[in-house]
């Protein structure tokens, strides 16, 4: 099986090198950048199998690197999983609902975030097992639902929802 990827975007050079030691030490190739523009022009080179973002980055701030990613076609699909010290509700809600697909607050075990790793990676790994399109567009009836923008239409219409009504 090949190595997974794991893009780790953190200001922070003790939390990069952390993350890269455990996760290497979980067989995953790891690629370290601590700047949000850094991060999208080296996802993009890149496309890793996941992303861990932090929010608070040095130029483009998490939130705006999430955005720009799942809002680009060539990253869109990509599963982000935000690991940052801003736990409050609604920065967790903002951060789900603009794509993330897991969000970890600082400080935080090494272990359980290995597993919502391995956590998101099965379920993306589900996901193309199961077949669904490349675009990650399904259609339903009169409903199409992109599952890699999160977003649900009725028609051209679009349905607004939280992060956890979609899901």
């Amino acid at each position: 099986m090949d190595k997974k990827h794991i893009l780790i975007v953190d200001d922070e050079q003790d939390i990069r090198n952390l993350l890269k030691i455990n996760l290497d030490n979980e067989n995953y190739k790891t690629i370290l950048v601590e700047d949000g523009e850094t991060s999208i022009s080296e996802a993009r080179k890149s496309n890793p199998d996941l992303i861990i973002l932090d929010l608070m980055l040095p130029g483009i701030q998490g939130l705006d690197v999430c955005r720009i990613l799942k809002n680009s076609e060539d990253t869109s699909n990509i599963p982000i999983l935000m690991l940052t010290a801003k736990g409050e509700e609604v920065d967790i809600v903002k951060g789900l609902e603009l794509g993330a697909d897991d969000y970890v607050v600082k400080p935080f075990s090494p272990k359980e975030l290995e597993a919502r790793i391995r956590c998101v990676l099965r379920r993306v790994e589900k996901e193309q097992i199961a077949g669904l399109p490349n675009s990650g567009v399904i259609q339903v009836a009169a409903f199409r639902i992109d599952t890699n923008r999160r977003k649900v239409y009725r028609g051209d219409e679009r349905i607004r929802l939280t992060g956890m009504e979609f899901s």
